[in-house]
């Protein structure tokens, strides 16, 4: 394979899940600005190692290596002590804002949104990185189980494990004690 086979093979593979890298960066880092130094990594990474695609699920791969480089990069470049949150990225946040004029118009309506809106990106925020990637791949990616446990390098029943206490935990987080 030459150079211009492996631009196009990484143009096909990787390129077309670039949104859905950073926004898997931009959960795991909290950071807008490290999400970017991360899919920067994880891109050159991903290059260097396009000719090991076997075709499989494209997006899959993508995912594992932004996850992978994401706690590698984490790990060199933070203390361990330290979480940064942000809020959702504008994408996010649009799409959120769309589905809810889609309710009711009323100023009352909007504001209810907006302040459950914060509550859970703030609780979502709070929850342990192992149950809110999980959480983020499921919800935010629309991943199933199986991709969850490729990306994640787990069994599957371990996903479906932290994905139910992920939600349990968001929910306290959001409502109280859910007991």
């Amino acid at each position: 394979m030459g150079d211009a086979t492996d631009q196009d093979r990484f143009a096909e593979v990787f390129l077309p899940h670039l949104v859905d890298a950073f926004r898997l960066a931009r959960w795991l880092s909290g950071s807008r600005i490290d999400a970017e130094d991360i899919v920067q990594e994880a891109s050159l990474r991903a290059f260097k190692g396009i000719r090991g695609f076997s075709g499989g699920d494209p997006r899959a791969w993508t995912l594992t290596i932004v996850r992978n480089t994401s706690y590698s990069w984490l790990a060199k470049n933070r203390p361990s002590a330290l979480v940064l949150t942000e809020d959702l990225d504008q994408v996010s946040r649009d799409r959120m804002d769309q589905s809810s004029e889609a309710l009711e118009r009323t100023p009352e309506a909007a504001l209810i949104a907006k302040v459950e809106a914060e509550q859970i990106r703030k609780a979502m925020a709070t929850l342990p990185v192992p149950f809110r990637e999980v959480l983020v791949l499921r919800e935010i990616h629309g991943l199933d189980y199986r991709a969850i446990a490729e990306i994640a390098e787990l069994p599957i029943g371990t996903v479906m494990s932290r994905l139910a206490r992920a939600r349990r935990k968001l929910l306290e987080a959001v409502c109280g004690d859910a007991s």
